[in-house]
């Protein structure tokens, strides 16, 4: 049975799925299709409402599939169309959503497009792309893949021009000033809104059009085009979301979400870094920071926060000086950086601390916005910095604790990459079935706070506050919806804290939810917090 709800994107816990990384079915070394599939009961039973699938499309993954080759198909490595309607049909018979990444800004050079793009002036298809007989023209554009790319421009031999692009060079961007362009895109989302899912997760949204004299993002004709998109679904797919990818600052993203008109969620970029800024430096002013500069959003529209995913850790909205410091504290070793960012997983990057790691999942599941897990960090897996570019951190899936982790069964020689084999991240000490085993795992924390979540309506939707405890190291965030109220209190520090909590409620007994074991009475409200230690008041 398909779910139905209003605004249920505001309230739900999403799940970023690899699919080759997942689970293998048919034992060729690559997950697929019907290995998620196979896997869709344990997403369920952990509390997983919508899953979002990196790109399943034909490609030739010089870009892990974001330089889709064929907007309408599955890569044949992953099965194919009717195994993508089943999963579909599956996933929503358990009650989940499923959103497929739409890579709106480019495609791959091997796009059958760009092919006969470049094959001749009068192709039907050259004005798909945006060329030029010089690369000087939108010199204010920076350069995003600061590592590989030297120019947003690159000479193409056959097509006798440049072609502009604002990611990897093998990926040319789209021209969206022809009508064809932004047709072409509405007619890929009807095919796959057809296929049953629930909505998109846009790729760059920021850089489809490109005008002189501008850094050629957040264009206004950027936000005409995504307000078309939003009015075609909404009125062929009232129930679909578009979750934006723009990675700017709060009041940047605010046109993303219109009047409501326009994208459904945008993820919080800016807050992100902040959270691991605010535990390394024993300090909330990042945190707080951040929010004096979050804008109000129209009542229709939800952040989304996240505190790692497929790329890398991105640094990009902090200042130089912070940048610096986030490299020093979290990435020594210089392999450990990419672009402007950092290419680790999130239990490497708190030393295995699991003090840590389950401090920042609660202040991100107590924050505003809808959370996003990325796969494998529900139980703590590690990364690979021996692998190349981002690829460290999209490596097999580690369901059991024998050598090949349960993730395939052929040879670990054929696999699309080796699964993490270093203690402490090895199968043998992090893997799916110990950890459900075993009760106070990481799983099984993250599992309660998700559950504590969907009864607890504040958190999705209710306002948010601060709540004054005398120490800079630690954070209390006040959320309140009508009579019902929450308040967790996080000790950045690795040492305890004494503090006075003042909550503006009537005075009573408040058990924590997160563990249990701890009590408020707001008559003496001094508290004791142990080291990274977090708790959750809230009234019944």
């Amino acid at each position: 049975m398909k779910p139905k709800g209003s605004l249920w994107y505001k309230n739900a816990i999403f799940y970023e799925v690899y699919v080759r990384a997942f689970y293998d079915s048919n034992g060729d070394g690559h997950g697929d299709l019907a290995g998620l599939i196979q896997k869709l009961d344990y997403l369920r039973d952990f509390g997983v409402d919508c899953l979002w699938l990196l790109p399943i499309y034909p490609s030739p993954l010089r870009d892990d599939g974001y330089d889709i080759a064929d907007y309408y198909n599955v890569l044949p490595t992953y099965g194919d169309l009717n195994d993508f309607k089943e999963l579909v049909r599956q996933a929503h018979q358990r009650g989940m959503r499923v959103i497929a990444d739409l890579v709106l800004n480019h495609t791959s050079d091997q796009h059958p497009w760009f092919q006969s793009a470049r094959s001749s002036r009068n192709s039907p298809y050259r004005d798909y792309y945006v060329w030029s007989d010089t690369d000087q023209k939108y010199k204010e554009a920076r350069i995003i893949f600061l590592d590989t790319e030297k120019s947003n421009w690159t000479w193409d031999e056959v097509a006798g021009q440049y072609y502009w692009h604002r990611f990897y060079s093998s990926q040319p961007d789209l021209n969206y000033d022809n009508p064809a362009v932004r047709e072409e895109m509405k007619k890929i989302i009807r095919f796959w809104m057809d296929m049953g899912i629930d909505g998109f997760r846009a790729d760059a949204v920021p850089y489809l059009f490109e005008r002189e004299g501008t850094n050629c993002e957040n264009l206004p004709e950027t936000h005409a085009y995504l307000k078309e998109v939003r009015a075609f679904l909404d009125e062929h797919y009232p129930e679909a979301i578009l979750l934006g990818e723009a990675n700017q600052w709060p009041e940047d993203v605010l046109p993303y979400f219109g009047n409501g008109d326009e994208l459904h969620m945008n993820f919080h970029f800016p807050l992100m870094p902040r959270l691991y800024m605010a535990l390394k430096k024993a300090d909330k002013s990042p945190l707080e920071w951040v929010f004096e500069r979050t804008p109000a959003i129209p009542e229709n529209c939800q952040w989304c926060t996240f505190l790692r995913n497929h790329d890398e850790l991105t640094l990009e909205m902090i200042t130089s000086e912070e940048r610096e410091f986030m490299w020093r504290e979290y990435a020594p070793d210089p392999r450990m950086r990419l672009n402007l960012g950092i290419r680790r997983r999130l239990a490497p990057l708190m030393e295995n601390d699991q003090r840590r790691i389950r401090l920042l999942y609660s202040m991100l599941f107590s924050l505003p916005g809808t959370p996003i897990i990325y796969y494998g960090d529900e139980i703590g897996m590690g990364d690979n910095i021996e692998l190349f570019d981002r690829n460290g951190v999209r490596t097999p899936m580690q369901w059991d604790s024998s050598p090949t982790a349960g993730f395939s069964s052929a040879l670990p020689s054929q696999w699309y990459a080796p699964v993490v084999s270093t203690p402490p991240f090895d199968p043998q000490h992090v893997n799916v079935a110990d950890q459900i085993q075993s009760t106070d795992s990481l799983y099984h924390f993250l599992k309660h706070l998700i559950a504590l979540r969907k009864v607890r309506s504040e958190l999705s939707s209710g306002e948010m506050g601060w709540i004054e405890t005398g120490s800079p190291s630690v954070a209390a965030v006040w959320r309140v919806e009508g009579s019902r109220w929450l308040c967790a209190v996080h000790n950045l520090a690795d040492k305890a804290q004494e503090i006075n909590l003042n909550l503006p409620v009537q005075t009573g007994v408040y058990t924590d939810l997160v563990g249990g074991q701890v009590s408020l009475n707001t008559n003496e409200s001094r508290l004791k917090l142990q080291p990274y230690q977090t708790l959750w008041f809230a009234n019944s």
